[in-house]
């Protein structure tokens, strides 16, 4: 393993070890993949990983402002995996969904045309979400190995690549980016990985995850995540407007919403239900009832926060966009 700027570089064997020594406080449901589409591997010598994740740092923290880079994981095309930031941190992955959450960040443009992985590269990101799952004791599908591209930017809903979103992880990765060609091809791979890697130990992970009371959504353009309930405590993170949370206690004008001791002011989150798409097409439409326009729909397994009910329809969205309440599964 090398470190240089606070970055764990190591081979995909090297950090099968790493990991199974790692304990972690925080739940992670949720593996998230992503390429980085700039840099390329073009922008790649063989020898230039730290050079290339300090500059990911650098713009992340200057031009976007955020707190650290943004993945918790890199891969490269040579098969090295570098550890970014602590598995306890949340990372800036998919908005609305990092609090429980691992963000990869695979390096290269795996859009049609652009970037083909490399054998070395394929292999360590089929292991590493393998290896990841089984870490964490997490079914090998979709609802908990997903793509960026399946969730809306806006909102952080998750509509399975409808609405306003990113390529992200690609339209050529690993056979396409829907949801489908995951199912077909890249779930399948891990889940072979994962049979090969059953009669090892998982590690230290979180083996009852706590379950949460409720959900919220952030009100405010941001909202300092604290270690504690109340202004006195240290901030840890920052959450920007329409990110969901999970809300596990509450205390006097503050809410946990993290199993690490994570809190927030209760006046700037509020509360809302989740709940999943049943039908296979569901309309959405501009005001509670079917006389209103149509706006599209939803596909079947789409999750949705619900911000308003009113009679048998459920408004799930800022604006008015309204879905029959007969058709969703509630959380």
């Amino acid at each position: 393993m090398e470190t240089k700027y606070g970055f764990h570089l190591m081979d995909i064997t090297e950090f099968g070890d790493w990991l199974a020594a790692q304990h972690v406080s925080r739940v992670v449901k949720l593996i998230q993949n992503h390429h980085t589409y700039l840099p390329d591997y073009k922008h790649f010598t063989g020898s230039n990983h730290f050079e290339r994740l300090k500059s990911m740092k650098n713009y992340h923290m200057v031009t976007n402002n955020w707190s650290n880079i943004a993945q918790t994981l890199t891969t490269f095309p040579d098969g090295k995996v570098a550890v970014c930031r602590p598995l306890n941190d949340v990372p800036i992955g998919i908005k609305g969904h990092n609090s429980k959450g691992i963000c990869i960040e695979h390096f290269g443009n795996f859009d049609i045309g652009k970037d083909i992985p490399s054998s070395a590269h394929a292999d360590t990101i089929i292991k590493l979400n393998a290896m990841l799952c089984h870490k964490f004791s997490l079914p090998v599908d979709t609802d908990h190995i997903v793509y960026h591209h399946w969730y809306d930017l806006n909102n952080g809903l998750r509509l399975n690549g409808k609405g306003s979103t990113k390529s992200c992880p690609g339209t050529a990765f690993f056979g396409g980016n829907k949801v489908e060609n995951a199912k077909a091809t890249f779930i399948p791979l891990i889940q072979a990985e994962l049979t090969a890697l059953s009669g090892k130990p998982a590690g230290i992970a979180v083996s009852v995850p706590e379950a949460s009371l409720e959900s919220g959504i952030v009100m405010s353009s941001k909202v300092n995540v604290r270690k504690g309930a109340g202004t006195n405590f240290p901030v840890v993170s920052v959450l920007s407007a329409g990110s969901v949370v999970d809300i596990y206690e509450s205390s006097p004008g503050w809410l946990r919403i993290g199993t690490n001791n994570e809190w927030v002011s209760e006046k700037l989150i509020t509360r809302v239900a989740k709940a999943r798409v049943t039908a296979n097409k569901l309309n959405i439409r501009s005001g509670p009832g079917p006389e209103f326009a149509g706006l599209g729909s939803l596909a079947k397994d789409s999750e949705v926060v619900i911000y308003e009910k009113k009679g048998d329809w459920s408004r799930i969205d800022i604006n008015e966009k309204w879905v029959a309440a007969k058709f969703l599964h509630f959380f």
